[in-house]
């Protein structure tokens, strides 16, 4: 039977999500080049442009970037970096970090997202006291032993570090990050990924199949709006609630 339908619908998911990430990625850039377009004397456009080249974002998209804010491209619209948080059932905290040239289309999406999930948007501080913002850097532990790395880690000004089943976490702070992970670089220590996150002072277990499914929904949501960078929550959902929580929404899922 032919499946061009579905391997076209897997062609496009694909390519949305490469476009989020480069479109993320750019107005990243253009908010720091806004303090200073020169790279060698603006460390935070240094640190975006490092995190995009990363991610394989092309070179013509981070010149294009830096240029929305130089005298080269007077047509660009001011972005603008907007924190929303709120408690979900349980009081669960989530905080959502999007980056948008429209506020009025932002609050809207978010607002739409917030409502479909059963909950409502807070206002300011209303869960950000008990999050702290760092980079993170991720490890995997099949290639590297825990105690390998956490040796390592002494040598730098990380903050911490955790092991968990997938990955090895180091936690440092934005201002460290590059120096932190230059240092891994010359140690020959591979790097699965690097990012900028909220970290919650405290955790909240779901247990419940209602609202784990509810959550996760709500996560994929927030992953396919074009604003959103950054989500961050305290939830801890168990792997097997997690897995069946998978499982069902892989099975109830439309394919074409």
């Amino acid at each position: 039977m032919w499946r061009g339908p579905v391997v076209q619908a897997r062609k496009n998911a694909v390519n949305a999500v490469k476009w989020k990430v480069f479109s993320i990625h750019a107005k990243l850039i253009s908010i720091a080049a806004v303090k200073w377009w020169d790279i060698d004397w603006n460390p935070s456009l240094f640190a975006a442009v490092h995190a995009a080249k990363k991610a394989w974002v092309p070179n013509e998209n981070i010149d294009r970037a830096i240029k929305k804010w130089t005298w080269e491209d007077k047509t660009a619209n001011a972005l603008l970096e907007i924190v929303y948080e709120w408690y979900a059932p349980g009081w669960v905290a989530v905080m959502v970090s999007t980056i948008t040239d429209n506020k009025n289309r932002t609050v809207a999406n978010m607002r739409h997202i917030f409502s479909k999930y059963g909950w409502t948007l807070w206002e300011s501080w209303a869960v950000s006291w008990m999050f702290h913002r760092k980079w993170v850097i991720f490890i995997d532990p099949k290639q590297y032993s825990f105690e390998q790395i956490e040796e390592l880690t002494y040598e730098t000004t990380a903050e911490d570090i955790i092991q968990t089943q997938d990955y090895i976490k180091i936690l440092t702070s934005v201002e460290d990050f590059l120096e932190v992970e230059k240092y891994f670089a010359e140690k020959w220590i591979e790097i699965m990924e690097s990012k900028l996150d909220f970290i919650p002072d405290n955790e909240i277990e779901v247990t419940e199949f209602d609202k784990a499914l509810k959550f996760k929904k709500m996560i994929e949501a927030f992953d396919e709006d074009e604003d959103v960078n950054i989500v961050s929550t305290n939830e801890i959902i168990s792997d097997e609630l997690d897995k069946e929580v998978d499982e069902f929404i892989e099975k109830n899922t439309f394919r074409t």
